[in-house]
């Protein structure tokens, strides 16, 4: 079903000079540039395969998804390659360049003051105008999505011993870590929160989903408010521990990829690459490392205003 229409993100070992004495001292690093998949980020495929699964009565009625940004382009990139309409909750803090891809998609958007208030009107469309719910996160869809990208990776790269993958609310290190370790058991899986949205790290510390009473990160792609009770299940199943790491940490894994890739990396497709720099590089040292580039929507002005502040 996917195949037609996602993109097979290529994976890049990171062998040249440019890296020295960035990376773990002997480590052997590859990455996935999931930001060139579908909508400029892994969540297409999750997206997709949510829509996909409409009745026709759903449908008929659209969806609706509360997002920072990554999920709701996927969101509106596959209600318009199905001819569903969407309605889209965001924080009014959501970068312009995400909010007029949705616009240009045809989504219309309702503005809300935090993430947590987007989740909630997300809720209430859903119940009151009988719009189908496109979590960006939780239920099978999502969390399918990201196995089918763990299997690639996978495919592409069987040696990897460990895998550092960048959580939101969960759903993309559930199903990678599900689907890889049904076929390389032995792989460990850290997740990378920031110390702002450590969501899935204090739901992990207290054995069942937690809400945040407050979000603050400038990584809007992790900054979920709560962990959800299915895509929980699984990170509680797979993934084998979490991390949490400050902006400024984030912000320098950003001007990395544009100083050695000439990448323009958001908060969130810069955190695994941040982490391995930073607290787990002498950890990782001599071992095969795979690390992920979830996405990158973001606009220069936003991009210039944290990498140069």
């Amino acid at each position: 079903m996917l195949a037609p229409v996602a993109v097979r993100t290529p994976t890049l070992a990171l062998t040249s000079d440019r890296w020295a004495g960035l990376l773990p001292e002997g480590g052997d690093v590859q990455v996935k540039l999931e930001l060139f998949q579908q909508s400029g980020s892994f969540k297409a495929r999750g997206a997709f395969l949510g829509i996909s699964r409409l009745d026709a009565e759903q449908r008929r009625a659209g969806v609706v998804a509360a997002s920072g940004g990554n999920h709701a382009l996927a969101v509106a990139w596959a209600a318009r390659a199905a001819g569903v309409s969407a309605l889209i909750t965001m924080p009014r803090a959501t970068d312009p360049v995400r909010l007029e891809g949705c616009r240009a998609m045809g989504a219309e958007i309702i503005l809300c003051d935090t993430m947590g208030q987007a989740f909630e009107t997300m809720d209430q469309i859903a119940a009151e105008q009988g719009r189908a719910l496109m979590h960006p996160y939780e239920g099978e869809s999502m969390v399918l999505g990201s196995a089918v990208l763990g299997a690639e990776y996978q495919a592409q790269v069987p040696d990897r011993e460990v895998f550092v993958v960048p959580v939101g609310g969960g759903g993309l290190i559930s199903g990678m870590a599900c689907a890889i370790k049904q076929l390389n058991p032995t792989a460990e899986f850290i997740g990378i929160e920031p110390t702002g949205a450590d969501s899935l790290t204090r739901s992990l510390a207290a054995g069942q989903p937690v809400r945040l009473e407050r979000v603050d990160s400038i990584a809007d792609s992790l900054s979920a408010p709560l962990a959800m009770p299915y895509s929980f299940s699984v990170a509680q199943a797979y993934v084998d521990e979490t991390l949490v790491m400050d902006d400024a940490e984030l912000v320098q894994g950003m001007r990395v990829y544009q100083d050695v890739l000439r990448l323009t990396a958001e908060p969130a497709c810069a955190a695994s690459l941040a982490a391995i720099m930073g607290p787990l590089q002498a950890r990782l040292a001599g071992r095969k490392v795979g690390i992920i580039a979830c996405g990158s929507n973001i606009g220069l002005p936003r991009f210039r205003t944290l990498t140069e502040g």
